[in-house]
């Protein structure tokens, strides 16, 4: 079946970016819409992305936190620059399948005339850029609270080079997975999944924060939980409609099915607690709202909003029964629940992306001749293929950076928080 799909890299092409016919050509309203939802992604991990990875741990490490996310868009930016995005977006001649060209390193000759499409190639430049920085800063949850500052530092760098790199050039730089025709509207597989299953690497390579799961450990301040997870949601609208790069009905469609898939994953997720705990909590709602997010994000420029709907209850159900059997069952201590809320999530809505892209079920429509067993077989095979990529290379690199320069703080160290052995501050005056 996957003859089919090989073909029709000019129709996603054209479904992806359907302004692109006048090329070269400035569009002031594009330009305006994808700044804006440039300055929203950015918001979404500094500060809505920090403010709700920092509630969500102990007193003692909020600061170690916010400094993990601030320093990763620091890093993450000059290495952007400095080649990352050459090597995703450029042309790289007979290896363009597997990777781009270093062309556009420094971004030589890129003026304030120079286009992508219809808008500014700066603006096309920094919006890809904020998309870079919050994957790898996603992964900070997983090894909160006790790894050290340096090795976070080499491992968010090696990983956006070796990982993020690659898989990205893929799927939205014109390499193979696109030419297989496999459907990624805002990042499930490059972001969600790529990010998740790397977490779940470094929670597994790090081993438990001492005295999980015996010992509770609450999130520390849920108002600065609540008030990032606000952020976030109105950041992702950028996130997802921007992903669009125009201005058009295609990105209104997917601010409303993003926000579809938020509410009805946050609602179920609600549901679940109340039913099974006997009480609805706040962290229950705002974590299945990510989910919801994380779920929805690659479906969010192919479906329609009964398609949002559903793929919103399911991330609710799929996601909180996989924290529950990660943490419990297998007793996995990925802190911030990042496998199981993106990992999860990306896979779940990844493969329904070609279930729900269908013009039958209410979407926007698969390409000629291809069914939907077709496009689930394609998402299906992006998956496992990112998903494998992402744990060998994030396992690769974080038993290099162990050896040469060691992972974990001290036990001790760990007792007395990161935010004081780290950086020698306190987030709270009374501490």
């Amino acid at each position: 079946m996957l003859p089919k799909i090989i073909n029709r890299r000019l129709f996603l092409g054209l479904l992806l970016l359907p302004d692109l016919a006048v090329a070269d050509q400035l569009n002031q309203a594009d330009t305006a819409w994808v700044l804006t939802s440039t300055a929203l992604v950015l918001f979404m991990t500094i500060p809505g992305l920090s403010l709700f990875y920092a509630g969500l741990v102990r007193s003692k490490n909020v600061l170690s936190v916010l400094m993990q996310c601030f320093a990763i868009t620091c890093l993450v930016s000059i290495l952007w620059l400095a080649g990352v995005y050459s090597f995703i977006f450029s042309d790289g001649g007979e290896l363009q399948k597997f990777i781009g060209g270093a062309s556009k390193v420094f971004l030589p000759g890129i003026g304030v005339a120079s286009l992508k499409g219809t808008i500014p190639e700066t603006v096309f430049f920094m919006f890809q850029m904020t998309f870079a920085i919050i994957t790898p800063a996603l992964i900070v949850g997983a090894f909160a609270e006790r790894m050290k500052f340096s090795a976070m530092l080499w491992f968010s760098g090696l990983w956006l080079i070796l990982v993020y790199l690659p898989v990205c050039h893929w799927m939205w730089g014109g390499g193979w997975l696109a030419d297989l025709g496999a459907m990624d509207f805002a990042g499930g597989i490059v972001i969600h999944i790529n990010a998740g299953v790397a977490a779940l690497v470094a929670a597994l390579v790090l081993g438990k924060r001492k005295g999980f799961p015996n010992t509770a450990m609450p999130p520390h301040n849920m108002t600065m939980v609540v008030t990032g997870a606000g952020m976030l949601w109105v950041g992702w609208f950028g996130f997802n409609a921007g992903s669009a790069l125009t201005a058009d009905g295609r990105a209104g469609m997917a601010m409303l099915v993003t926000h579809i898939g938020a509410a009805s994953g946050a609602l179920t997720w609600m549901f679940i607690e109340w039913k099974r705990f006997n009480k609805p909590s706040v962290l229950g709602i705002v974590t299945g709202m990510v989910a919801g997010l994380g779920t929805i994000t690659p479906a969010s420029g192919f479906v329609g909003p009964f398609g949002a709907l559903v793929i919103g209850i399911t991330a609710g159900f799929v996601c909180f029964y996989a924290t529950q059997y990660v943490k419990r069952t297998l007793k996995i201590d990925d802190s911030l629940d990042v496998f199981s809320v993106h990992g999860v999530g990306g896979v779940t809505g990844s493969l329904l992306t070609g279930v729900f892209a269908a013009s039958s079920l209410g979407g926007l429509g698969l390409a000629e001749g291809v069914t939907i067993i077709d496009q689930v077989e394609v998402q299906a095979l992006a998956i496992v293929v990112t998903a494998a990529w992402s744990a060998l290379f994030s396992y690769l690199i974080l038993k290099c950076l162990d050896k040469f320069i060691g992972l974990r703080v001290t036990s001790d160290e760990e007792v007395q928080g990161l935010d004081n052995v780290l950086h020698e501050e306190t987030g709270y005056l009374d501490l």
